[in-house]
């Protein structure tokens, strides 16, 4: 069974055990994706984030933090800071890049979460190259759910089209 699968559509609807939110250092919410999930989790959300920034400050980029999914039909949401995309310096992006797969994966299997759903993280307002973001996300996925088997299904939510077209091409070959 490959447990690797490709969805279009809102990530807020899934009923799934963790939803990962493209969150920016805040944690208070933003645009895109981290603005629908503010939107659609209501003021749980909001306030575990308060909390979380008030123990350790923001979230760095490429960590990792865990709140309640509020309203959401999934029981978490777990926020991610994606590098904003620098040329200068595409090896760095790329290894942020990856690390907020895994380390969302981690706090994912430490949480006793099955079903986990990601967005396309940093190809937004962040400017990440699309096919670049979707292989590292494919790839970073693809390693950790090979040594940790509590994971049984990670899904790449697509809003757009594009994306969805460069993971269904990626998940193909």
């Amino acid at each position: 069974m490959n447990k690797l699968k490709l969805l279009q559509g809102d990530i807020t609807k899934l009923d799934v055990d963790a939803i990962v939110n493209a969150a920016n250092s805040s944690l208070l919410g933003g645009g895109g994706v981290d603005g629908a999930i503010h939107r659609a989790g209501g003021p749980a959300i909001l306030e575990a984030c308060k909390k979380i920034r008030s123990i350790q400050g923001g979230c760095p980029t490429g960590e990792a933090v865990i709140t309640t999914a509020g309203n959401m039909p999934a029981r978490f949401v777990i926020h991610t800071v994606g590098p904003i995309w620098n040329p200068s310096d595409p090896e760095r992006m790329d290894a942020l890049l990856a690390n907020c797969y895994t380390n969302s994966l981690l706090l994912a299997a430490k949480n006793n979460v099955e079903q986990i759903a990601f967005p396309n993280i940093s190809t937004g307002v962040y400017h990440f190259p699309k096919e670049r973001a979707a292989r590292i996300a494919i790839q970073s996925c693809q390693r950790f759910i090979l040594s940790e088997k509590s994971i049984t299904a990670v899904i790449f939510v697509c809003f757009d089209e594009e994306n969805y077209h460069l993971y269904e091409q990626l998940l193909a070959s």
